[in-house]
Parts: structure tokens; sequence; C-alpha cells
């Protein structure tokens, strides 16, 4: 009879602290990690991992897979990226709690917020609940190739409290209030880890009227914190409006920290509408440490933007009236009727009209457009956009970049870098903001934007980019990028019994071949309910990837086993004896 289940054998361990790498084994029974070190039992499943190395699972507190997780049973693309705890109910939207009535309203909300489309909602989601204690109920029934977390969201909380009047923005009563305050408490104690909010402007119906909590009143902010006081646990995030200043972004998140005693976290990037806001917003956040107030900031370390083409949700031409006719033609005849001649001139000639402002935003600044390439070029030069290249050769934007999109049969992908550019090479503001305690990486958002984004594969660039390939002063060494990955994100959200390799720690685990490691460019895969797209995006390298003491993924392919489950609150880390550890590395 083995000794353990698993023996990963040989490898080069960065065990989540940040410390220096040390070759060693890990031995891992019933889900968790038993010892560290030189290893003289047998596993009954030997993994070599000489000349790999061997991390922690990579945990992303920033995904929306609420749907997703009701429908199906792998969460990629997270899952294909090392990823073993994934966190939902960001950005103040999801689909609980919700009353009977307001199904269509929350699928509408998740449709303009999320970018998922309405017939896969329709289709896929179950909606076998109505609190939010019984959505958990409802999620603890669904297995997983990873562990998923739950947060409460403003948005729904508003309307299931306030109805039409949450709905259409008017402002709460005192028993509002209350009401939401006593919600957000009953949803910690079921099992929320926390409630989130958002005040984007880019958060809207499709229709472009804003989604519910984005003008709230400050009171109403500070009535979901309250809860998390009464609760005497969770955490709250946020994404902050950017049309402010930087100092009523960290007054609001200090008086959020305040009023619940508890962490907070933010979506922090480098904003075009700032692009020097970031550093008092950093000075703000060693401020905050100073008077004790937990607060970090969630990034993700490469520029974040949209992915425009003819098989997705958007490109330049598709608000124009005559693209209309032909959007729900196959791509194929689309293509066609794109290169006839008297079309171009025509759709060229046209002016964009949506009622989402944001969306005419996006397509319309073609300096900041660029085509994305294989492998993908997710840092291009200024004199690279659609735009410069246009006036370098003397021609039309608009006809570069529709012959741009017509590319590869009508399957290239468009490049809109939106925030954490930097001067002329539009890198992620990484040197300042990744090597920042203050900070850790997220923001994958997963199970949304299917059509729209692709950043679920942020720790593989993160290990490639900005750890094995980079240079000089923009290189993060290895333990340290390890750490932002692992045990920061986990411990920022209260699972402090994963994160590290340790003995008594989950046996959450990735063997990797770094050398190998290499990010392909996103492709869009037909694999939603009732056929609806998504973009997902493959990479080489992860050898094994383990969640709770199973192998899930070996060679980037799915094992089919399902062993990740919900996981209700916080958990505090193990408390492990000296007999059990047998640690010696």
């Amino acid at each position: 009879m083995s000794d353990f289940d698993i023996v990963i054998r040989g490898g080069t361990l960065y065990d989540g602290s940040g410390k220096d790498p040390v070759q060693a084994d890990v031995a891992i029974k019933d889900g968790v990690i038993v010892a560290v070190g030189t290893i003289s039992g047998e596993g009954a499943e030997e993994i070599d991992a000489r000349n790999k190395i061997v991390t922690p699972g990579f945990v992303d507190v920033h995904t929306h897979y609420d749907g997703q997780i009701t429908w199906e049973n792998r969460l990629k693309p997270s899952s294909d990226h090392g990823v073993t705890t994934v966190v939902m109910g960001n950005c103040g939207v999801g689909f609980a709690p919700v009353k009977p009535g307001d199904h269509q309203l929350m699928i509408k909300l998740m449709e303009g917020v999320e970018d998922i489309p309405e017939v896969v909602m329709v289709e896929g989601v179950p909606f076998n609940w109505e609190t939010f204690p019984e959505y958990l109920d409802a999620l603890e029934k669904r297995e997983s190739d990873i562990d998923f977390a739950a947060q409460l969201p403003h948005s729904p909380l508003r309307v299931y409290v306030m109805g039409e009047r949450g709905a259409n923005l008017e402002p709460p009563t005192d028993d509002d209030l209350s009401e939401m305050r006593r919600l957000t408490k009953e949803a910690i104690e079921a099992g929320a880890l926390g409630v989130t909010t958002s005040r984007s402007y880019a958060h809207q119906f499709r229709d472009g009227r804003p989604a519910p909590s984005v003008n709230t009143e400050e009171q109403e902010i500070l009535a979901l914190a309250a809860g998390l006081r009464d609760a005497g646990k969770g955490v709250f995030q946020m994404v902050p409006s950017y049309d402010v200043t930087a100092t009523e972004r960290m007054h609001l998140l200090n008086d959020i920290a305040r009023t619940s005693g508890r962490p907070v976290s933010f979506t922090f990037m480098q904003s075009p509408k700032g692009p020097e806001d970031w550093k008092e917003m950093l000075a703000g956040l060693d401020k905050a440490k100073e008077e004790g107030l937990e607060i970090r900031g969630q990034i993700i370390p490469r520029p974040t933007g949209a992915l425009l083409g003819l098989e997705l949700s958007m490109h330049p031409f598709c608000f124009n009236p005559s693209y209309r006719e032909i959007a729900d033609l196959p791509l194929d005849e689309k293509v066609e009727r794109m290169r006839d001649p008297e079309f171009r001139k025509k759709l060229i000639a046209e002016t964009a009209d949506d009622p989402q402002a944001f969306f005419l935003y996006v397509i319309g600044d073609l300096d900041s457009m660029f085509v994305l390439g294989s492998p993908p070029n997710y840092n291009p030069r200024s004199d690279e956009s659609i735009g410069a290249r246009a006036r370098a050769m003397g021609v039309d934007p608009r006809q570069l970049m529709y012959d741009a999109l017509l590319q590869r049969e009508g399957r290239e992908v468009l490049y809109r870098p939106m925030g954490n550019s930097e001067g002329e090479k539009f890198e992620s503001a990484g040197r300042f903001l990744v090597k920042n305690d203050r900070t850790f990486p997220a923001l994958g958002d997963g199970g949304a934007h299917y059509s729209m984004i692709c950043d679920a594969a942020y720790t593989t660039y993160f290990l490639t980019y900005w750890s094995r390939d980079a240079k000089d002063e923009k290189k993060i060494e290895l333990p340290y990028a390890i750490r932002k990955l692992t045990f920061e994100p986990a411990n920022a959200v209260g699972l402090k019994d994963r994160g590290m390799v340790k003995a008594g720690y989950k046996a959450d685990l990735n063997v990797i071949d770094l050398d190998r490691l290499h990010l392909y460019a996103p492709h869009v895969a037909y694999d939603l309910p009732t056929g609806g797209r998504r973009l997902s995006q493959r990479a080489d390298g992860y050898e094994a990837t383990i969640v709770s003491g199973i192998v899930t993924y070996r060679n980037g392919k799915s094992t089919g086993a399902l062993p990740g489950r919900l996981v209700r609150g916080g958990k505090d880390a193990p408390q492990v004896g000296e007999k059990r550890a047998l640690e010696n590395a």
C-alpha cells in the first residue's frame, strides 16, 4: 500500500513565500500537503518534476463565473493557466439575490456589463434560488475543475431590496439601507467571501443605462461596509470611478475600510483619463497602511483592453448601418460581402451609432488600435497603431483597418488597450504597480466578456513577459512573481489555507516546464449553451495542475477530474505540528 496519494519528485520548489527556490519532493495525502523535503515513502502516483518548477496553484480573485459555474464543470480559460481557485461576483454584478420577476433584468445587466450573450444566460442559468444563501446552496451542489468562492454583488442586492426604484437609480430610504446592511451580513454568514460594487461608467446595460450600483450615494456603499462590520468577517471589492480625482477615490476607499473594519481591494490601473493618478493612489495606499487600514489594488500585469474582430462582439464598423445588414451572416459569407468593392466603399463612409457611449469610445481611437498577431503582442509600439501606420503610408486609416479585419479569412483580431499604458512602449505600469506590496495581480475576468476580452491568461503572461523573458529594471524575480500569483491574492481575500507549498496546506499545485511556457493568441470557440461563442487561449508548459490532491490537467489537457468545490467564507492558515511537517526544505 502506498504511503501517499501523490509524490512530486525532484522539482525546483517555489513555495509561495517569496524565498529562494529549493530542490524538494512534495507528498500529498487526502487533499493536503503532508511533507516537503526528501520523501522516502512512495506515492500511488509519482510525478517526475526534475528540470521543472513546482508552485502553489494560482489564485484569481476577480472573475465572473457566477453563471458559467451553473451550466458547466470547467472554469476555463482560468483553469487552462494554472489557476486552482477563483473568486466571482465582482464589479457589483451577478445573479443573486433575485426575485422571480427580475430574472430578465439580471440577464440584461450581465449582458451589458460583462458581455455575456442573453440567449446563453436564458438557456444556461437555472435560477433555482432567490436569496443569496439559496444561491450558495445551489452552488454547493456543483462540481468543477477548480475551487470557486462567491461574493454578494451590490446591483442585484439593490434591486432585490428596492425593486423598480433600485433599477431606476432612485435614492434609497433609511429602511432600504438598513435592509441592504442586514442582507449583507446574512450573505457573509452564509458563506459569501465578501461584498462588491462598481462606480465605473463603463458598467452599463446594453441600452446605455448605468448599472444600478454606479451612481449610488456613498451612504449606500457604506451601508454594505457596515454589513461586513456586523458580520465581523469578509472583504469588500470595488471598481472605482476614474471620472473623479485620485484623492476622491482614495477618500471613499478609506471610508469603506474604516466603516467595515475589513480588508478592501479595488480595480487599480493606469487610466488614460489620469495617466499620473497611479502615483497618488500608491502614496494613498501607503498612508492607509500607516493608519492600519488594509486596502490593496487589484492589477492586471499587462495593458488591459478589448479584442475586436468580425467573429467577436465588436469591431470598428459593427455599429455602422450597413454592417447591421450582414451582422448575422456566417463568417465566410460576411467576409465575401465585405470584399465587395461597393459594399466596402459604403461601409467605410458611414458613421457608427450606438446607445452605449463606452462602446463608441472603444472603437473610436485609431491611434490606440493594433493588430494583435500570433503570438500575441500585448505591448506594441505607438508607431504600430492603425492610425500611425495609415499616416506613414498616406492612406485612410479606416481602409487599413478594414483590410486588417479581413485577414486570415476574417479571423484577425484587433487589440485596443485602454489602461496600464505608459509612453511609447504601451507597457503595463508593472515596474511600479506589480512590484508593490499594496497590490496583487487579478482581474482575469474569466466567465465574462466572452467575445471582447480574454485576460484570464494573465498568469502565463506574468511568468513569461515579466519574469522569465524580462531584462534589467523591468524583470521580476521568479520567487516574488510566484508569491504575487499565489500567497498574496489568497491572503488578501482570507483564503489562508492555500497559496503555499507547505505541510498542512491545501494540495493545490502546478508543475511547470518554464522553458516551454508559451502563450498562444486567443481564438474563438462556439461551445457555450446554444452554441454561443467565447474567446479562449491556450498555453504550453503546464505539465500538471493539481486541485485538492487530484491531477486535473496534464500537459494542458483536462483529465476529466472535478475536485473543485464551493469555498464558503474565509479559511484560517493551517496549524501544523512538527510531527506532520517533516520539512527540511
